[in-house]
């Protein structure tokens, strides 16, 4: 087997179709535990209907082999339409964050239009129901049939209205460091428009909870937990690089 730095600079997927605009792409990297496996976030662009679509790879979560091949245990690996043998779940609009948890279990947040942030329990072959659902509106302020009312769609475990504007995710787990010992295994959730840290708790049923929220005062971009530590980067033409300390 080829080692990973043999694939430095080999394309090994491409968004499908190109769209024009500045409409959200996602494109958040994430190997699997084991490294066998990368999952990749591809948005909609703000188009809708291609998350709903099997020929287009806009709106879903692919999963490929760490050299660009499909795995042979794709959901979608006998679909008539060849690209859809690249997905893992379909429905999704704007995935900033994704995150296995201590048990190899797959968590997702995604940004909603006006309202309805989500944070998801990432399941082989479901399908998470944008644009047909969503606990939001759309931007013109028409309504959105809310997810309990398509129940054939995967429902979010937590949704935020007014939003939080996820923008990365981290899993907190205690090393050489353990800062936060009140957040072992729980999900740091930074928000751009929310100027927030939001800490996210798991139950073993797989609902969840929004623990505790921190105003920092600052959009932040990205959070990270590492060795537990956490650090955090604002976003904005002043902003900084900040590590956490507990009081």
């Amino acid at each position: 087997m080829r080692k990973w730095w043999e694939y430095v600079n080999t394309p090994i997927w491409e968004q499908s179709p190109k769209v024009k605009g500045q409409g959200h792409y996602s494109h958040r990297l994430l190997f699997s535990p084991d490294g066998r496996y990368l999952y990749i976030s591809s948005g909609e662009r703000q188009e809708k209907t291609p998350a709903q679509d099997m020929s287009v790879n806009l709106g879903k979560i692919i999963r490929l082999n760490a050299d660009g091949s499909i795995p042979t245990d794709n959901p979608f690996v006998n679909n008539e339409n060849a690209i859809a043998k690249q997905f893992w779940t379909v429905g999704h609009r704007n995935i900033l964050g994704m995150v296995f948890d201590d048990n190899g279990k797959l968590w997702a947040h995604e940004m909603g239009p006006r309202g309805g942030d989500e944070f998801n329990l990432i399941e082989k072959g479901k399908n998470y129901g944008w644009p047909v659902v969503s606990n939001g509106r759309n931007y013109s302020g028409i309504d959105i049939p809310d997810h309990d009312t398509r129940p054939e769609f995967e429902a979010p475990k937590i949704t935020w209205t007014p939003v939080i504007s996820p923008s990365s995710m981290s899993i907190y787990s205690s090393g050489t460091h353990n800062d936060f010992p009140a957040w072992q295994g729980s999900m740091l959730i930074s928000g751009l428009s929310s100027q927030s840290l939001v800490v996210v708790a798991i139950n073993d049923d797989n609902t969840a909870f929004e623990r505790y929220r921190y105003d920092m005062g600052e959009r932040v971009r990205s959070v990270l937990a590492v060795d537990g530590s956490v650090w955090m980067l604002e976003d904005g033409n002043e902003s900084g690089l900040l590590r956490l300390s507990p009081q």
